[in-house]
């Protein structure tokens, strides 16, 4: 408490001076004031972490003050003085948001009692404030790069659903970044101080994924020796995120719909019901409505889950993304390495440019990884990139004019995602033209 700033405010000078003093000796800074306009102009001057305000004073009684005070520092600890006979008004002000009030004449230890409690929970509201940034920080996830108009959608979707509580769905290729989106919502959401947790349906066996998800009892099946909570009951209170949702095996299809539905299952070999309260984000890189057509994928759960969809564009689709993705990534693994790398020459950039990227972002960031462990310098070159990336640009020493326009028509057909029309106005052509050259150069869209 040493330290900590009390205003009084009372429009008689001998509670003002016998006040001041007490709280001086306890250690306290201490000013004060006669009126509540010369409270409001301190007020303005800087914070207080006590305020001990008088009810009846002339001009601006304590109730409108407080008022005003609390227009200036929502925040505020305030404590009323009152005499026995406003001790009504004196309640007004605690519905008002006051922390207590004691009545004249003060008792100093009554008074230094009720300011010791104050600050104490004062300082408890701080240190919550401060646990939850911390854990925010904590569980912040890794940062969504993003300059293409693609990436803006998705990040205005993210935003979007993020407080809904909605069931989503993230679809796109491997490598695009789903599970970084699913952590996003989360992170975003009403539930970031509950853990996110992920199971990847593709990469577990049927005969485990049962386990993995709902649990098990001691004894349930052979090698079960101790009761485990699967992952569902881990999830209470956050969120469930399922990797590879169209994995599932049918029979858990079913078993999961059920869970969806009533947010009740219970543990292998058990029989007492558990209740989870979790959101579920899903990714998956199939077709899930192809899936529903072949039958493999069940056409209830299928509605259960979709209810909102994010796809995230793969890295071709969004070259924009790809220079500032990889400056991210250089700074990422030279810190983790402690090496001095700091940027990508021309001809690299070039190279990263022209690349198609089938494993999208995550090949990005192990090409950059791979070009700091065997660079040399500060500037990752040509030479420092995965073989199979070089051999994707241009094929070295072909200088012809036909294979730079194919290379330049590909380049601006990518940024401007496929559209004909704005392509073939920033190449200065017709759009004939460049259907033609499309054509005959064999050029993708």
């Amino acid at each position: 408490m040493n330290r900590r700033k009390i205003l009084i405010v009372d429009d008689e000078l001998s509670v003002r001076n016998s006040l001041k003093q007490w709280f001086l000796e306890d250690g306290f800074e201490v000013e004060t004031a006669e009126d509540g306009e010369a409270a409001l102009r301190k007020m303005h001057a800087g914070p207080y972490d006590i305020l001990v305000l008088d009810l009846k004073m002339p001009g601006m009684d304590g109730i409108t003050l407080q008022r005003r005070v609390q227009e200036v520092d929502k925040d505020a600890t305030i404590i009323i003085l009152t005499a026995y006979a406003s001790v009504e008004t004196a309640v007004e002000a605690l519905k008002l948001g006051a922390f207590d009030y004691v009545t004249k004449p003060v008792d100093p230890d009554d008074l230094s009692n009720i300011v010791r409690n104050a600050l104490k929970q004062k300082e408890l509201a701080e240190e919550n404030i401060r646990l939850k940034e911390k854990v925010s920080e904590l569980t912040l996830p890794s940062p969504i790069i993003g300059e293409s108009a693609k990436m803006r959608h998705v990040l205005e979707l993210i935003a979007t659903v993020a407080e809904a509580d909605s069931t989503v769905v993230t679809r796109g290729e491997s490598g695009t970044g789903k599970e970084l989106i699913a952590r996003a919502i989360h992170a975003q959401s009403r539930r970031r101080y509950f853990p996110i947790v992920a199971v990847n349906c593709g990469s577990i066996p049927e005969t485990l994924l049962e386990s993995e998800l709902f649990g098990h009892e001691k004894g349930a099946f052979t090698g079960a020796q101790y009761r485990r909570k699967g992952r569902i009951e881990l999830a209470h209170g956050g969120t469930l995120f399922l990797d590879e949702i169209g994995d599932i095996p049918p029979k858990m299809q079913v078993d999961l719909l059920r869970v969806l539905e009533t947010k009740r299952f219970a543990r292998l070999g058990g029989s007492q019901e558990i209740t989870s309260d979790f959101r579920l984000i899903c990714a998956t890189n199939k077709n899930l409505e192809a899936l529903v057509e072949e039958g493999t994928f069940r056409e209830d759960l299928y509605y259960r889950i979709n209810v909102f969809s994010i796809h995230v564009p793969p890295l071709r689709e969004r070259r924009d993304d790809i220079l500032p993705l990889a400056e991210h990534f250089i700074q990422k693994c030279a810190r983790a390495m402690a090496k001095p790398v700091r940027r990508i020459s021309p001809e690299a950039r070039e190279i990263l440019l022209s690349y198609r990227w089938p494993g999208n972002v995550r090949e990005l960031e192990n090409a950059i990884e791979r070009a700091i462990v065997i660079g040399k310098g500060p500037v990752i070159l040509p030479e420092d990139l995965p073989l199979h990336v070089e051999r994707e640009g241009r094929e070295e020493g072909d200088l012809s004019l036909a294979a730079l326009e194919k290379e330049h028509i590909q380049r601006v057909l990518d940024q401007l995602d496929g559209n004909i029309t704005q392509s073939a106005r920033a190449l200065g052509i017709d759009r004939v033209t460049l259907y033609n050259k499309i054509q005959r150069y064999g050029i993708r869209r």
